[in-house]
């Protein structure tokens, strides 16, 4: 069944991506990040970054499946900074006495918030997606006598788990307002890989799915896992916990360059591989903005824009 309004060959395929904040949106772009957030007071604020990564730096971290790796740690500690950064704008006025970071690590104390919070969400995503599944399929161990038919399973209760968590997210309040704006991204995005000037009433007609959306890339990242792990059968739990965490780095290469292949195609293999992060986005991430968040979607991605497009191709 197709999806309506996904134009899978658009005049220019962006590299150029974003990340929903709060009441704001990022965009990363070929030279800088930019965070655009709309205040209390009704104002856009934007902050715009130089751009450094470790491809920038080494050739090595741009060589395929090795840059699928660096990359998702990177956007992991962009996108944290971001929400940091976001957030300060709706703290309680009566929040003014020092945390206990700020005490101890005084000007380090955002830093040392962040990788907190990018370790706090790395162990909370290998309880909920590695641990938990293992466990739950180890249950089935007497019934279940095929190692890949274990793993098959243990990769299927991964993807229930992830979506009782995503859909669950959804449903919270200040989270629908988060992915509003992930839709006001993708539909920005969508307008300027269609070559159209970026304005409210142009952007509004393109859909909230996007197939290059990080959604997509997680659930991509479930499917390959099945694959590789089914090579190495079904151990006992301390060497299976061992084999998914060596392995996610190869897990994770893969994805990404499958997903890399698919945005630029549009066959229809491409389009079956897109289709599950499609209905995922549809179902729980994305939703419709309205024009004032579309604005500072706007904002954020003429931050990053350069004068030779060649610069953000994909």
């Amino acid at each position: 069944m197709k999806i309506k309004n996904i134009d899978r060959v658009p005049k220019h395929i962006t590299s150029i991506g974003g990340q929903a904040l709060i009441e704001g949106v990022m965009m990363r772009g070929p030279k800088e990040i930019a965070m655009a957030v709309r205040k209390p007071d009704k104002e856009i604020e934007i902050k715009v970054e130089k751009l450094q990564t470790l491809g920038m730096k080494y050739k090595i971290f741009k060589l395929p499946f090795i840059r699928g790796v660096v990359g998702l740690i990177e956007a992991m500690l962009f996108g944290t900074n971001a929400l940091m950064y976001s957030a300060e704008f709706f703290e309680e006025e009566e929040e003014t006495k020092e945390s206990f970071t700020e005490k101890i690590f005084k000007d380090k104390a955002k830093d040392i918030e962040m990788i907190f919070a990018v370790v706090t969400s790395l162990v909370l995503a290998v309880g909920l997606f590695m641990i938990l599944p293992t466990i739950l399929t180890n249950l089935f161990k007497t019934k279940i006598q095929s190692s890949i038919g274990l793993n098959l399973l243990e990769g299927l209760v991964r993807i229930v788990v992830f979506l009782i968590y995503i859909i669950g997210v959804s449903k919270l309040e200040d989270i629908k307002r988060v992915f509003e704006y992930h839709g006001a991204e993708h539909k920005t995005i969508h307008c300027y890989e269609n070559e159209e000037e970026l304005t409210v009433n142009n952007v509004k007609k393109y859909p909230i799915l996007h197939p290059r959306c990080g959604t997509s890339f997680l659930f991509m990242v479930m499917i390959v896992s099945i694959l590789v792990l089914s090579f190495f059968g079904w151990p006992n739990p301390l060497q299976r916990f061992l084999v998914r965490i060596l392995m996610f780095p190869v897990i994770a290469g893969i994805s990404y360059e499958i997903n890399r292949l698919i945005g630029k195609s549009n066959g229809k293999l491409a389009y079956i591989l897109s289709y599950p992060g499609l209905m995922i986005q549809k179902l729980a991430t994305v939703r419709e903005p309205d024009e004032e968040q579309i604005e500072v979607a706007i904002e954020s991605l003429k931050a990053v824009l350069t004068d030779n497009k060649e610069e953000d191709k994909w």
